[in-house]
Formats: C-alpha cells, structure tokens, sequence
C-alpha cells in the first residue's frame, strides 16, 4: 500500500448526516404516538423494515441472502472473496416500547461503512457483510436471539421454528407468509470477524463523559427462583417474636443480593425483579414469598462465585431463623469474553479519530455474543441519554451516531486490509 493510500484510509469519516436520516426512515415503520418503534419480529411492520433495508443494501451494490431462519446477509465484494468476510450487524426487531437505535443502529451503520466505502471507491481485501438477525428481542417468541443462536447451533432450527406467539402462531409459519425463509442452512456462512455497534443501554459512558466503550465482552447471567416459607397467622394475636413470617426474612436476603453484587466488583450486578406474597392480606403474616434473582459479572467463576455467595447467606439466614430457603437456579448464559485481536481494532480505532474512550462491559445480550463462539468478535457502544433504552424515549445524540460508525469503518477496514 503506497503512502498516498494509506494517508487517505486514515482521514476516511463516515456521511453522518445519511446515517441519521436512514435511522430516522427506519424509525418511521412501527412509530409509536410517544416517539418510539414497535415493530415485532415477522410481522407486517418487520417485513417492511426488511425490505427497507435490503433495498438499502441493493442500491449500495450488495448482494443479500437469507438462510432458513430468516436472517439477513448483505455482502460488498473484496479482492479476494475466497476470504471469508468481515461482518458486522444487528437486528431491526423491536420492543413493543421500543426506541429507535436499539438494533436498528448496528445494521444501518454497517451499510453506511458500505456506502462510505463506495462513495471513495475502495477496496477491501477480504467481503464486507452486514447481517440481520431474526428475533433478537425476544418480546413475540421466545428465545431472545434466535436467529443467532439457531446459527451459533446454540438450539436447533426445529426448536425456533416451532416457537409460537400468544395467538399460538409459529415462527416458520410467519417467516413463511412474510416471505423471508431461505435456502441457506443457518451456519453454513463463514465469518472472518465480526463486529457489532450499539447503544450502550446503561448510564455509564454519559456518567464518565466518553464518547466509545470498547466493549471487552459480555456479562454471565444466572437467574434464579427463591422461596422462603413461614406460616400464615392473624396480624394482631401473634406476638412478634412468636411469628414465622417469610417476607421480613425474604426482603433480608433481598438485600443480601444487592450486597452480593457489592462483595464482587467492579461488574457484579444483583437485581430482584419480581415478588410473590402468599396470600397477599393486609391482616396476614405473610406464610410464603417467592421471589427472582438476577445475578450478573464478567466472568463465569465470578458468578460461580456470586452463587455461593447467596447460597451461603440464604443458608445462615435459614439456618438463624429456622424458615427454610429454596433457591433454584432456573437458566443461565455464560459470560463472553470478546477476542482481544477486535477489542484492540476498536480501540486503536477510537484512538486514530480522537474519540474519547473507555473499556466498557455489556449487561444485556447482543447477537455478538453468539457470533463469539464463531469467530473473532468485538463491540463497540456509544452513550444513550440517560442511559435509557427498550423504552419509547431512546435517545442518542447524531454526533455519537457518527462517532461510533466511524470506529466501525476503521476497525473493519482494518480485518478486512486495503
């Protein structure tokens, strides 16, 4: 590569204002009267949304394909399309109350990388793709990330196809009417990297005041259901110390797993979400409460570690109290640690464009995750204000949007080569 090449690789941006408006066109399919986007997996609105953004990809000469799960492959040619191709992606499903760059940002700043790229007519080694991916969300069939797992072979075709929505319709039958089933076996399409650019979901790029997170992987969830068992009795005849009451000694180990996340920072997280109290009189001594644990950390013995944290409390307490304490652990997703080779091109990347930066974990799951078991894998995060997202009121500034696109570009371009 000669240096007038090279020089002029290095001063390539991104058009910020056509990715905002594609955003915003996208964002049109689905508009909620709040501002928002609902457009569920294979419905009407998401056929419209696919179609979209494959006309997109068309006029910007890409070619697309879609396996039989639905998901979306659009390619721009290398030199050497023996390679296999540097990918990056999303999804364009929605929230019921969703936002407008939730998914729907990673897949259009991956053809407008396309479209810069065709804009300067340059080359790259190896194919650029940019990939849709069925069902991320999770909010109409169940499970979340489908379309990656089915081709990460997380769980079989069969079992997504046969996922069925409360009106008892089924993911093949829908993909079938909307017209988006393929041919291709999900996985039988390499991938020679993979990136994937997405709002931060959370507050803490806005809360440090930095511009990208280089994302170095993504937290292990462990959930589970307690229960803790006392005795119904009458509020006013049963003295204090002769009640068994389960939710004074449930809302102590509701703290506990606050504290759990506490005794293991910097990426311990512990939430209890949902609550269930038998039989829920304003004159009874509660007798029964169940009640859900989400612990979360970057590394899967630092959650082996935050179980036996909370078991051993929920022992004592049980053990102190004489009330006994079940807790069953009822799913889990590892932690993925992303490859060091794409966590480096991002922040190299960020560094060359002068962006602010910070290393940065994901809490919430991202189809990366799943192309992590494939190939080498990294994400890039922008802020959100006030960190708020699957919410009508998503927001991020245009200036984020453009920064984080631009750090896909050259983190890209530097798998791909010139």
């Amino acid at each position: 590569m000669d240096t007038q090449v090279k020089t002029d690789i290095d001063s390539l941006r991104i058009n910020g204002e056509r990715l905002w408006d594609s955003l915003m066109e996208l964002a049109q399919i689905g508009a909620t009267p709040k501002g928002g986007v609902c457009r569920l997996t294979l419905t009407d609105l998401d056929k419209q949304g696919r179609d979209l953004v494959t006309r997109w990809a068309r006029e910007a000469g890409m070619s697309v394909t879609i396996d039989q799960i639905g998901n979306g492959f659009m390619r721009r040619p290398g030199r050497n399309n023996s390679l296999p191709p540097i990918m990056t992606g999303s999804h364009i499903d929605t929230q019921p109350t969703g936002g407008k760059f939730d998914g729907n940002y990673g897949v259009l700043a991956g053809i407008e990388v396309v479209r810069t790229l065709n804009d300067h007519g340059i080359e790259t080694e190896a194919p650029i793709e940019v990939a849709f991916w069925t069902n991320e969300e999770g909010s109409r069939f169940v499970p979340v990330m489908m379309g990656s797992g089915v081709f990460a072979k997380a769980f079989t075709l069969e079992h997504a196809y046969a996922a069925t929505d409360t009106e008892g319709k089924t993911v093949k039958g829908e993909l079938e009417r909307i017209g988006y089933i393929g041919e291709q076996v999900p996985g039988d399409h390499p991938i020679g990297a993979y990136f994937e650019t997405h709002i931060e979901q959370g507050p803490v790029l806005e809360d440090h005041d930095k511009t990208i997170g280089v994302v170095t992987g993504v937290l292990g969830i462990r959930w589970y259901d307690c229960t803790v068992t006392g005795m119904e009795a009458h509020a006013g005849p049963t003295p204090m110390a002769l009640r068994k009451d389960a939710l004074q000694v449930a809302t102590h180990l509701m703290q506990e797993v606050v504290a759990c996340a506490h005794r293991h920072p910097p990426h311990g997280r512990g939430t209890v979400g949902m609550v269930h109290v038998h039989p829920n009189s304003r004159n009874v001594i509660p007798g029964q409460v169940k009640f859900s644990i989400d612990l979360r950390n970057a590394t899967d013995a630092l959650c082996e570690s935050m179980d036996q944290d909370i078991r051993a409390v929920a022992a004592k307490l049980s053990a102190d109290t004489g009330l006994p304490i079940v807790i069953e652990q009822v799913s889990a997703y590892p932690a993925q640690v992303f490859h060091a080779d794409c966590v480096d091109a991002v922040a190299r990347a960020a560094a060359k464009l002068g962006y602010s930066n910070m290393p940065a974990v994901s809490g919430a799951g991202h189809d990366a995750v799943y192309m992590a078991r494939l190939a080498p894998a990294g994400m890039v995060f922008i802020p959100c204000k006030d960190g708020i997202s699957h919410n009508e009121i998503e927001d991020a500034k245009p200036e984020h949007i453009t920064a984080g696109c631009n750090v896909l570009l050259h983190a890209m371009l530097e798998r791909a080569g010139t």
